[in-house]
């Protein structure tokens, strides 16, 4: 039953499709019947001044029959035509030039370049096509072909394809879209990966030894190898070089070898090699190799001696050769996936190479393709490869770190929070502390100076009751004025003034000394807060404190004024003074360290007769 089934299948199938592939099959036959190609000429070939006039065969290869020489050649190629054709015909030819002439019948077809200008354009880069109207052919027919060859840019005449113009048109397309088209689309995606290669090279810098930033090599090998098979490549493309030749065709192999060269270093940096001392002496010996290219192209160019260029590009040839071996057998040893991924590209390319070298330097022939162009297509692969590669490490090594990170931060965290309330508990004691020494230091300062004189006063044993009864009355002022300063609007150094006026001129009159007052009115300081206020206002009592028990003085002046500088308060008595050299007492101690607290300047002068303190408020 299934093998009834099966038969069944098949009689369907080729029932419907096999009349069609027969047809087609039909078709391309005819197609390549109607074809003609033109193989055997009459030459008239022209070498310094020289012409020799051959029947040969094409194709014609100018650099391998006229080794090192230019000149001009006229190709008469016969055919005859059974009836006259209807429709318009198409000649390929898949190379010619340097620049050339193609005559049908008496008719100039198609002209490019300038025949008698040697070294100028090259338009022997791309298949040609030419279209022919009926009416131009003939039963006998004659199609001439001249050409101007320069040496080393492979000059001369393939064979010529004729016939029907959709067959031949199609077949010149088949050759152009490989050799034309492909070459562009090479080189855009060479300087695009050359180029961002570049840019990765200069905006990823990494670590090196020591902490100092370095940029890795791998990026700068491939972009250099990329953006140098790029000018290569593009040479197809150019036909009127912005350099003359045959310095152009320099600048060309030396495009060929930095690619190669690049790209061998640039394989290195994958396999990690860059620093062992091998690797060291093989990039010294590609340098060598890159110095001879310039020389060696330019004997073969310029000199006409093309086996120099030979004999260089088998150098290079075997070097990448040996290398891509030993990178090949250590990329099958357990090698990273970069490693064998562009081991394989290597493999790859270098046999592509190897056949070019063959096909172009030691057996040549004339209208093949070089296939090496598309396989570099290859390396920038694997570099996009290594870069996704490094990307994916890179990013699997952010989200470790970024949960590490997590993990520590919610650690630390919750040592903040423990750490915080520890803190806070400290600051509340700090405060508690600091707010029982500030009551203890107003004490000092203020009431416990007032107890002080009171006490020697009783011991003095000649103070009368009035006098003692002052000095409390005394004291009992000073808590009256740290009761006021609570209640002074924060910044207000006028009303600060007056008050302490009020409440101690009648204790200095008590002590027998004059007060002149020499305040201005002033405007809020709006630095001073309440806090500030209490450390001025206690300023102001130390000082006034020792003029009253030490100085001896018959008059105190008081002064406040608004300067540039900001408030300045000035204390003048005329008393005995005091060395300002020696150590300072406890109580102008503490003075320093207030002024200090509120960010002011205090600056004291003293010498018998007049002492000076002085205050400035920024």
């Amino acid at each position: 039953m299934l093998a009834f089934c099966a038969k069944r299948l098949w009689k369907s199938a080729s029932s419907r499709w096999l009349p069609v592939l027969l047809g087609w099959l039909a078709l391309v036959g005819v197609a390549q019947a109607e074809l003609l190609t033109l193989t055997e000429a009459r030459a008239n070939v022209t070498v310094n001044g020289l012409t020799t006039v051959q029947n040969l065969q094409l194709p014609y290869h100018w650099d391998r029959l006229n080794k090192g020489q230019r000149g001009e050649a006229v190709f008469d190629l016969s055919f005859s035509l059974p009836k006259q054709p209807v429709e318009p015909w198409g000649l390929y030819l898949p190379r010619l030039g340097n620049a050339y002439e193609i005559w049908l019948n008496g008719t100039l077809l198609q002209r490019q370049g300038d025949l008698l200008n040697y070294n100028g354009a090259d338009y022997a880069r791309v298949p040609r096509y030419v279209a022919i109207s009926p009416a131009l052919l003939r039963p006998s027919n004659l199609i001439r072909v001249n050409i101007r060859a320069d040496v080393g840019r492979r000059g001369g005449l393939s064979a010529l394809v004729l016939g029907p113009q959709d067959a031949v048109h199609a077949a010149y397309l088949h050759s152009y879209r490989w050799r034309g088209t492909g070459s562009l689309v090479v080189t855009a995606f060479s300087l695009v990966v050359g180029l961002a290669a570049m840019s990765l090279w200069f905006t990823q810098p990494a670590s090196g030894l020591e902490g100092r930033t370095r940029r890795d090599p791998l990026y700068l090998f491939a972009a250099l190898a990329e953006l140098f098979w790029a000018l290569a490549v593009s040479d197809v493309l150019i036909e009127n070089p912005p350099m003359p030749w045959p310095w152009w065709g320099v600048l060309q192999v030396v495009a060929l070898g930095a690619w190669g060269v690049n790209m061998a270093l640039f394989c290195s940096a994958v396999a990690g090699w860059g620093r062992h001392p091998a690797a060291l002496w093989f990039g010294r010996w590609l340098g060598l190799l890159m110095a001879a290219s310039v020389g060696m192209a330019a004997w073969a160019l310029v000199g006409g001696q093309p086996i120099a260029l030979t004999v260089w590009y088998a150098v290079l040839g075997a070097t990448l050769l040996g290398f891509g071996v030993f990178f090949l057998w250590r990329a099958l040893r357990q090698a990273p996936m970069a490693h064998r991924v562009v081991a394989a590209a290597l493999l790859i390319n270098v046999l592509f190479g190897l056949r070019d070298l063959y096909v172009f330097r030691i057996n040549p022939t004339y209208a093949s393709n070089t296939l090496l162009r598309y396989s570099s297509v290859l390396f920038g692969l694997t570099l996009g490869y290594i870069v996704m590669a490094r990307f994916r490490a890179a990013s699997a090594q952010v989200r470790d770190l970024l949960a590490t990170l997590a993990a520590r931060v919610s650690q630390k965290e919750v040592e903040l929070a423990e750490s915080y309330r520890t803190l806070e508990i400290l600051a509340r004691d700090q405060e508690r502390a600091a707010e029982r020494t500030r009551i203890l230091r107003d004490m000092h300062d203020g009431v416990g100076s007032h107890i002080s004189s009171a006490i020697r006063q009783i011991q003095s044993g000649r103070v009368s009751q009035q006098e003692l009864l002052q000095t409390l009355r005394d004291t009992l002022d000073q808590l009256k004025l740290s009761i006021d300063t609570m209640n002074l609007p924060p910044g207000d150094v006028t009303a600060l003034l007056a008050n302490l006026r009020y409440r101690l001129e009648p204790r200095l009159a008590a002590s027998d000394i004059a007060l002149q007052w020499g305040v201005d009115f002033l405007e809020p300081v709006q630095r001073l807060d309440a806090q500030a206020m209490r450390q001025l206002q206690f300023m102001v009592f130390e000082a006034l404190s020792n003029v009253m028990q030490h100085a001896r003085a018959s008059m105190l002046r008081i002064e406040a004024t608004m300067t540039p500088e900001g408030t300045r308060l000035r204390l003048v008595d005329n008393g005995c003074g005091f060395d300002t050299t020696a150590p300072l007492r406890k109580g102008l101690l503490s003075m320093r360290e207030r002024a200090q607290a509120i960010g002011a300047t205090l600056q004291l002068y003293s010498a018998p007769g007049q002492t000076v303190v002085e205050i400035l408020i920024p």
